[in-house]
């Protein structure tokens, strides 16, 4: 039996959390968690850091299995981007583009992660024109989410995955990006080059992947990719 070791981003966290805990029983393998900031994983992987199983943006899995750090991709999980104010606030009209550009530039602040969703979020309010406007309003956080910053009141806005802003507490979900401006980020599992139980490994990716694991993805506020 092999301890498998898993370094991931929390996107997939809600989902992942309920699905091991059956492979474990099933297989007799353990699994060891490395919960790390999509921008640190890189860094630490890129430094030489070996794990069995990374799970994360499929754009930046590709990025490693370029550099010949990952060796073989599979895809989990579809994810858009939602919007949440803090429980029992008033909810802006984010329907469309142009209502989304009203209510970011009337929030007094504005909370987004480094992750894909922050990454992206900072192209679209400079395509949107109002990047200038916002800035001394924005706060970028890492390794922790950008809901809890609403919840605390030091943003009315924030901005991540809808899988990692649903179960954070003292903030209601808005809803997801309006479809004119929404972005779908794909999570995927990727076997590291070095990793030492690829079997093991490979077991869990079927488990993460198979049919019975499409209702509690769907359920933490993804899709099955």
């Amino acid at each position: 039996m092999a301890n498998i070791k898993v370094m991931l981003s929390a996107a997939f966290k809600e989902a992942y959390l309920e699905l091991v805990p059956p492979f474990e029983r099933a297989s007799g393998h353990q699994v060891e968690n490395l919960w790390v900031p999509s921008v640190q994983m890189m860094n630490r992987l890129k430094g030489g850091e070996t794990v069995d199983l990374v799970i994360l943006s499929a754009a930046a899995l590709e990025d490693l299995r370029k550099a010949g750090i990952v060796s073989e991709r599979t895809d989990l999980a579809k994810s858009g981007i939602g919007v949440a104010v803090k429980a029992g606030a008033p909810r802006p009209d984010i329907s469309s583009g142009e209502a989304l550009k009203r209510a970011v530039l009337a929030a007094k602040g504005i909370a987004y992660s480094t992750g894909p969703s922050g990454i992206y979020l900072i192209k679209l309010f400079e395509r949107m024109g109002i990047a200038e406007q916002i800035k001394s309003r924005v706060k970028q956080v890492q390794g922790v989410p950008a809901g809890s910053i609403v919840a605390r009141g030091e943003a009315e806005l924030a901005f991540q995955q809808v899988s990692e802003l649903l179960p954070v507490p003292g903030i209601d979900l808005v809803g997801p990006l309006p479809p004119d401006v929404q972005e779908i980020t794909i999570f995927a599992a990727g076997l590291h080059a070095k990793a030492p139980h690829p079997d093991a490994a490979r077991a869990l990716i079927t488990h993460l992947t198979a049919p019975a694991a499409a209702s509690v993805i769907r359920k933490k506020g993804m899709e099955p990719a």
